[in-house]
């Protein structure tokens, strides 16, 4: 295809693009635009689609309104904190609700709604001084009464999806399913001490995810959904929320931080397609992409916009899970899937090349629990012999990943390389909600995981034996075991000689193929000022702005 403005060859997404126009999935106006926003001339354009002439000229954009911040993003329902399972649904009601520890774009936790804290020597004594100058946006004072009332929700174990308990283990009476009798104790109205049975480093770091936004000491009273009683202590209220569709964020008064710039945000749900997001751009309808993601990146830098990125310790899992398919009991079969992948040719591939390439068992270099036992070689021949002395040689695995760009390039390049390697799959592909109402039961899939601070803190919610997010079905008592006493490793060296062999034992399992991990980019219009790529896929609002 020739005819660019300048006479380069033109952009490689302007093939797939004409292919969705001419197969009925994208709008022509709509590729008419966006091939041209990318440098394709006009008649080539209309060339492209088999068109014979020029048709009629776009409308110039709107301008974007003053005061507004527009983002795309995926909308979800937004109810209880606790059962969060999508980082994007902590984005929205991070608005409104704060945590008590920020983890920052530098890598680093500080205080947030705590002022600051202390642990003992042995990490089995913590005190929580909360800051004194926080009002809920109803008027009522930030206290000790509000910390113990989410400490002892994040501990009942009683609620399904509940992910916080994992977090809180060590504060939880196993024979009750609650908050230990001791364990949670308040001497003033800006203190929480607490007590651990086993000593545990993650607490802290635990307190700074997603589902660990803080609610109102009422919100159970009240209804338990922050979308239909908005009460928080951030900088904002929830204006409006339409999962598929979009929420609003509207700046309220009063917040401890001051006021922020920007008055309004709106999020914009616009599927999982890429090429969706660079239509809005072209037409002015957003400012800011969430997430930039493998091939679209360059594409996206070539729409001309400003991109932030940070390699971070998300990333993708494909593994297989024992519970619900029997045949990944056969730890024969689990090995072979993942000596017949070369990680380097999926992040390549899958990823566009932007991140770094995966070990096979879910510790992120950029984790300070890192240990570096060494990258996994391929080895197809390998791999064809165990599935050959398990019997199942003629077995048809089923491959399933969501309907996005880098899921889906991921997991075909996956897919190729076990046929390669002679071993038969089949791709199953769904659409983002289908997948991820079932997301734990599929027998062979792939899933994104987002970054925690710590190692042992994503070893704890996806491959313990009691792990809220345990997708795998892997469950081992040495490797609970090790995981415990990693947990209370105050001396970072010392856990580290642990972690590693829980890393062994995740590879020698064969538990998952984990090809890359992920360089976390956006992109956003020149408008928008103050915003940063944060390697837990958050956003902070409070420091976002507008150009004037």
């Amino acid at each position: 295809m020739a005819g660019t403005k300048d006479g380069r060859p033109p952009h490689p997404a302007i093939a797939p693009l004409a292919r969705a126009a001419r197969t009925g999935r994208m709008d022509r106006r709509e590729f008419l635009t966006l091939a041209t926003a990318l440098g394709l001339s006009g008649p080539a354009a209309h060339m492209a689609l088999g068109l014979p002439a020029p048709a009629r000229a776009q409308e110039a954009p709107p301008l974007p309104a003053p005061g507004i911040l527009r983002c795309q993003m995926r909308v979800f329902p937004v109810d209880d904190p606790r059962l969060f399972d999508w980082s994007e649904k902590g984005n929205i009601a991070r608005g409104l609700l704060e945590n008590l520890v920020r983890y920052t774009a530098d890598f680093t936790l500080e205080p947030w709604l705590l002022s600051d804290w202390e642990v003992s020597d042995d990490a089995r004594h913590y005190v929580l001084r909360l800051r004194p100058d926080v009002t809920w946006s109803n008027g009522d004072p930030f206290t000790a009464e509000d910390v113990v009332a989410n400490l002892r929700r994040w501990c009942d174990t009683t609620v399904p999806g509940n992910s916080m308990t994992n977090r809180m283990a060590s504060l939880i009476d196993p024979a009750t399913g609650q908050a230990r009798e001791g364990a949670i104790a308040s001497p003033d109205p800006l203190t929480v001490e607490l007590t651990l049975v086993d000593p545990d480093v993650t607490l802290i770091p635990g307190m700074a995810d997603y589902p660990a936004l803080i609610v109102h000491r009422d919100f159970d009273a009240q209804g338990a959904n922050i979308a239909l009683n908005p009460v928080g202590t951030g900088p904002y209220t929830l204006d409006a929320i339409l999962p598929g569709e979009g929420a609003v964020l509207v700046r309220r008064d009063g917040w401890w931080g001051g006021e922020v710039a920007v008055e309004r945000i709106e999020y914009v749900d616009l599927g999982t397609d890429p090429s969706d997001f660079a239509r809005a751009v072209v037409e002015a309808r957003i400012d800011m992409i969430h997430d930039s993601t493998g091939a679209f990146v360059q594409m996206f830098d070539d729409l001309g916009l400003i991109r932030q990125d940070v390699l971070s310790g998300a990333t993708l899992v494909c593994r297989t899970n024992r519970r619900t398919a029997p045949v990944y009991a056969d730890a024969r079969v689990r090995r072979a899937l993942q000596l017949a992948v070369d990680n380097a040719v999926i992040l390549e591939l899958g990823y566009a090349d932007l991140g770094a390439v995966g070990e096979n068992h879910h510790v992120a270099p950029m984790n300070p629990d890192y240990a570096d036992i060494g990258r996994p070689e391929p080895d197809p021949d390998a791999a064809l012999a165990l599935i050959r002395e398990a019997g199942l040689e003629e077995y048809e695995h089923e491959l399933v990943s969501i309907d996005d760009d880098w899921n889906r390039a991921s997991a075909d390049a996956i897919a190729a390389q076990l046929r390669d390697a002679g071993i038969q799959v089949r791709r199953t592909i769904l659409h983002g909600d289908d997948f991820w109402s079932s997301w734990q039961s599929h027998g062979f899939s792939c899933t994104g995981w987002n970054m925690r601070p710590l190692g042992v803190q994503t070893l704890a919610l996806g491959y313990a034996s009691t792990g809220m997010w345990n997708e795998t079905g892997f469950a081992d008592p040495h490797f609970d075991q090790l995981l415990r006493l990693a947990l209370g490793l105050v001396d970072p060296d010392a856990r580290r000689a642990v972690m590693a062999e829980l890393e062994g034992i995740l590879v020698a399992d064969g538990t998952i193929i984990q090809p890359y991990w992920r360089q976390l980019a956006w992109h956003h219009t020149e408008r928008v000022t103050g915003v940063r790529r944060h390697p837990m896929d958050e956003h902070h609002h409070d420091q976002w702005g507008l150009v004037p």
